[in-house]
């Protein structure tokens, strides 16, 4: 068994170089000023206070989480009937309608989007609307995958011990059903959630510069502005945001399994 654990190292040493190393150089930008020399760093809270005293900034945070929320919320609304209905085809068919939703996954993300601008670019609707469309169409998958693992995996015998001891439809989704199936939503919340919070490229592409996002603020403090060390600390408050958010879905995700062992 020891002779495998040198198999970890190289991605040990991978997770090193492209993870920590980044975050760990984020976190000191964001705490120090800029135009510091190697060994006479400054640091500062100045980036942060900077942050929360102008209304901007925090309003398009707010904007952000706004739009993933109900992002994920039109996710679970559309996702669950669709991967409830998938659940209860025949195999083969399940099969087909699977393959249907993740074929256009083999596509890149980018493209998409790009195919989506120039639908959406003849119809006279708000940027807004236009990122809410590339929202939930590129991460409606992620959703509708997870709940129908997790529908696929309750026990017909269940189902039918409902039914005789008297539930109706109704009843027997509401009491069996839904409850078993609620560790797939935890999931594909956290799968849509996080990615549309700090996503960049499909509100720039179909808001067209007018529906900015915490991602674009990011993406042109540290492309554009050039000032790291700001874009850094916004990194940083959104990563805090992001930690706090999986949390929050962890713990919903284990009192689920609680529960479902508490059945059991």
């Amino acid at each position: 068994m020891k002779s495998f654990r040198k198999l970890v190292i190289p991605y040990a040493v991978w997770m090193v170089i492209m993870i920590v190393l980044p975050m760990l150089m984020i976190v000191l930008y964001a705490f120090t000023t800029k135009g510091n020399d190697v060994l006479t760093f400054r640091f500062t809270l100045s980036n942060f206070t900077r942050f929360f005293s102008d209304a901007v900034f925090p309003s398009v945070l707010w904007r952000s989480l706004k739009m993933a929320f109900f992002t994920t919320l039109l996710c679970i609304l559309i996702g669950y009937p669709a991967a409830f209905f998938i659940a209860r085809a025949r195999p083969h068919s399940q099969r087909i309608m699977i393959l249907l939703i993740t074929l256009p996954m083999w596509i890149n993300m980018l493209v998409r989007t790009y195919a989506w601008r120039g639908i959406l670019s003849n119809l006279d609707v708000s940027a807004e609307f236009k990122v809410y469309v590339g929202m939930v169409y590129n991460f409606l998958p992620f959703m509708i995958l997870e709940i129908y693992t997790a529908l696929s995996k309750i026990d017909p015998s269940l189902i039918v011990a409902a039914h005789d001891l008297g539930a109706d439809n109704k009843q027997t989704f509401r009491k069996v059903i839904l409850p078993l199936s609620l560790s797939g939503v935890v999931s594909g919340i956290t799968l849509v959630f996080l990615p549309a919070v700090s996503s960049f490229f499909i509100p720039k592409l179909l808001g067209g510069g007018q529906y900015v996002l915490i991602g674009n603020l990011i993406e042109d403090y540290f492309i554009s502005s050039g000032d790291w060390n700001f874009g850094s600390a916004i990194s940083l408050i959104m990563a805090v945001i992001i930690l706090i958010s999986m949390r929050i879905t962890r713990k919903l995700d284990a009192e689920e399994g609680r529960q479902e062992a508490i059945s059991d």
